[in-house]
């Protein structure tokens, strides 16, 4: 296993560094990588995305769930939610459509339980812990399977699934994302 992924080869890591599950806790408030599109740009002028199933994640996602592989996350989100987390909540049946669980939590909720500060990560089948650097000039995911950190990825996962709500469910019971 690499120590780390370049940017650039992420998604093949994703059509081929999991057997069986992609899990991610998403924590912060703001994501550049939405900031810097149009498409948000638009979002905060009150146009609402669009359902976005082409794409090379979108893609790869549906290909992965259909082969029976999970991709899963919680998305941390802040009362009131931010701009950027709207946004992703009304980007997320895109998500839905390509197979991806996506459950929402309350931020009070996660600090709550001791993880809101965990940072951002992907726990490949329980083993591997990846974590992005987009500090550096080159760009990476990088991996580790130190039993310590995956342990601790492990008992996140399990904390923050059993209290988030599904997507359908946490949207009844907060303001439109528009």
């Amino acid at each position: 296993m690499p120590d780390a992924v370049p940017s650039a080869r992420i998604l093949d890591f994703f059509r081929d560094g999991f057997e069986h599950t992609a899990w991610r806790l998403e924590t912060r408030r703001e994501y550049a990588a939405d900031q810097d599109t149009e498409e948000y740009q638009q979002f905060l002028q009150g146009v609402a995305p669009p359902l976005e199933d082409g794409g090379p994640w979108f893609t790869n996602a549906r290909a992965q769930t259909a082969d029976g592989r999970r991709i899963e996350r919680v998305r941390l989100v802040d009362e009131p939610a931010t701009d950027n987390q709207r946004y992703l909540l009304a980007t997320t049946p895109s998500n839905l459509a390509a197979g991806e669980d996506i459950r929402y939590l309350h931020r009070s909720t996660a600090a709550a339980c001791g993880f809101a500060d965990e940072g951002d990560f992907w726990l490949f089948d329980s083993r591997v812990l990846a974590r992005f650097n987009w500090t550096d000039a080159d760009r990476r995911m990088e991996l580790t399977t130190d039993p310590e950190q995956v342990l601790r990825a492990c008992q996140v996962r399990d904390a923050a699934w059993h209290y988030a709500v599904r997507y359908e469910d946490f949207t009844g019971r907060v303001p439109s994302p528009m």
